[in-house]
């Protein structure tokens, strides 16, 4: 697909980002590299070992904090934009969008594919915790999204101009600054940290929990994915858990919505084996998980030590797995291209301003139902406050009749939580 170039943006001035790129990459080319992992459920796993690192000893303790690397590019290249970013509403509620990267450079990375030179966010989520950690929302953000890319900073020093392109375009062309950028004129949230990992991370990080259970209603063989299992009850290894939630052809419909819930449902699965106490309060077992979490973090300066991470996910423990909530951005096939997304409005716009807000965001599988809103763009395929769901997954929305001078409840977003058992 060919981008259509958008009206510049004005550029302001000011001292020139660190470095080549934009921030971090999983290529190795530009600064604070070294082992850049991908594990979508990078943020909760950290989060739900963390808070008993302290009793891991200084030694370790200081291994682990050498671990992380600090994304100094993105940093520089943010704060150049400072001016022009959201500014948080609520004091202690966080925003961290998590990005899993293409890449193939590297060895363990390479099996997967060609190293073409470029990558993309194969995976982008943006993690809300809501202050006090009462509840923590994933929201996908789907590749195919159609946004506006800003202008952004290449690994070769030089400027694209801005873009009406596919969401995953950003980071190809200008890293994680750039992922960030057009996440924050998409939502009008303010991205307050941001971690990158890829694919051998999210093995790692599976084998140190000794494999996450899912749910397979029919067997699986496919021969591309190098991935066959039984129907059923099945604990996957990395290695067969990488498969299992990048595959399209041979699961579901095919398509990349299908794709997005079943990486979702996976992830409430490992944020569930994560925060049992077979992990937690298992020694043993603590130690790798930390290590592989810890390892697997490439992250803006702030958010880049062991004390950064603790401050931020403290109380998160103590969220219930019904509380850890996942689901998809509202959105309904672009009208150019059925094969690509646009915002579905209102509900995109409803689950923003709660973001922002952090007010409760209201999670039902299925068919729930929602209050009275207008189709975006006019396509049966949005998926709005709890709407029913069409071929590829994508929710069309449906009316409801508000008794006059009543208020509206909170909108219901169809998802799924960690606590919900796939094979029930």
């Amino acid at each position: 697909m060919s981008d259509t170039a958008g009206a510049s943006s004005e550029q302001p001035g000011g001292r020139r980002a660190l470095g080549p790129g934009t921030g971090a990459s999983a290529s190795g080319r530009g600064r604070a590299r070294r082992r850049r992992r991908w594990v979508r459920g990078t943020g909760f796993t950290v989060a739900a070992v963390l808070v008993v690192a302290a009793g891991a000893g200084w030694a370790v303790y200081l291994e682990l904090d050498g671990n992380i690397t600090p994304d100094e590019a993105a940093a520089a290249e943010l704060e150049r934009f400072e001016k022009e970013r959201p500014t948080a509403l609520v004091r202690d509620a966080r925003n961290i969008l998590l990005i899993g990267s293409d890449s193939r450079a590297g060895e363990e990375n390479r099996r997967y594919g060609r190293d073409v030179g470029t990558e993309r966010s194969d995976t982008a989520i943006l993690l809300h915790l809501s202050a006090g950690r009462r509840s923590a929302t994933a929201v996908s953000i789907p590749r195919d999204l159609m946004v506006d890319v800003p202008g952004c900073l290449r690994r070769d020093g030089t400027r694209t101009e801005p873009v009406f392109a596919a969401f995953n375009t950003a980071f190809e062309r200008g890293g994680s600054a750039c992922s960030v950028r057009t996440v924050e004129k998409l939502t009008d949230i303010r991205v307050d940290h941001h971690v990158v990992v890829d694919f051998r991370g999210f093995k790692e990080m599976v084998d140190a929990v000794d494999g996450v259970e899912v749910c397979l209603p029919e067997p699986i063989d496919d021969k591309d994915a190098e991935l066959e299992l039984p129907a059923g009850r099945v604990t996957l290894n990395g290695e067969q858990a990488l498969g299992y939630v990048r595959v399209r052809k041979s699961l579901g419909d095919g398509s990349d919505t299908d794709r997005m819930e079943r990486q979702q449902r996976f992830l409430g699965a490992l944020v569930s084996k994560v925060h049992s106490n077979d992990v937690l309060l298992n020694p043993v077992k603590l130690y790798p998980v930390l290590d592989a979490a810890t390892s697997s973090l490439t992250t803006d300066p702030e958010l880049a030590s062991l004390r950064g991470l603790y401050e931020l996910v403290r109380g998160l423990r103590n969220i219930p797995t019904e509380r850890v909530q996942f689901l998809t951005v509202p959105r309904e096939a672009y009208v150019h291209d059925v094969n690509r997304d646009q915002l579905a409005e209102p509900a995109a716009e409803e689950l923003f301003d709660r973001l922002r807000r952090d007010a409760p965001v209201v999670i039902a599988r299925g068919d729930a139902r929602g209050p009275a809103a207008e189709n975006g763009g006019g396509a049966p395929r949005a998926k709005a406050d709890g709407g029913d769901t069409d071929g590829d997954g994508k929710g069309t929305e449906k009316e409801g009749a508000e008794p006059s001078g009543t208020p509206s409840p909170a909108p219901t977003f169809t998802g799924n939580t960690a606590a919900e058992d796939t094979c029930a």
